[in-house]
């Protein structure tokens, strides 16, 4: 793995990296949630840019610049549609397509939250599992990321993503202890 994976309890909104996530609705109407922290944040410019890129697949992915954000960035992973709810498949399709954006536009770091869980219905450890997955998936690839940041909004979120980080670290470890030659 060239690059990592680092988990961390905060606010997004003040992440400095090239982009954060933003686990938006296909429609790119920043609502509640971390969207409605971006917007009120980031200014309405950013708003502004999703009315001019909306809508979007639920599952793709569009780039918008960060307005007032510390970040250069927002990638906007629309993990559902409006006002309806995210799934395990859309979930997955977001984290791809906001990492091959990502690499499409040499970003080094990125910030994600929980996508798909909290109003998108998805649980936070299935949540933590597809993502932490496809981010450990992707850094095993070609990709010009060097990191990939989980910022978790609580606590009762960071625990759950570090748990199944862990779980992943040490399956990894007992599959290599499995494999060696005796």
């Amino acid at each position: 793995m060239s690059g990592r994976i680092a988990i961390e309890e905060g606010d997004i909104t003040t992440a400095e990296v090239d982009a954060i996530v933003n686990a938006a609705n296909s429609e790119l109407q920043l609502g509640s949630g971390v969207a409605g922290a971006i917007r009120a944040k980031g200014g309405p410019g950013i708003q502004a840019e999703c009315d001019a890129h909306g809508p979007i697949e639920v599952g793709g992915a569009a780039l918008t610049e960060a307005g007032d954000l510390p970040a250069r960035y927002v990638i906007h992973a629309a993990g559902m549609p409006l006002g309806g709810q995210a799934s395990e498949e859309s979930v997955r399709a977001a984290m791809l397509a906001s990492l091959e954006l990502a690499r499409s536009q040499a970003l080094r770091s990125i910030a994600v939250p929980a996508i798909g869980a909290g109003v998108g219905g998805v649980s936070m450890q299935r949540s933590a599992e597809i993502l932490l997955e496809e981010a450990g998936s992707h850094l095993e690839g070609e990709t010009t990321l060097e990191e990939i940041r989980f910022v978790l909004f609580g606590e009762p979120a960071y625990r759950v993503f570090e748990m199944v980080n862990d779980a992943a670290k040490v399956a990894a470890q007992m599959e290599r202890m499995r494999s060696r030659p005796r």
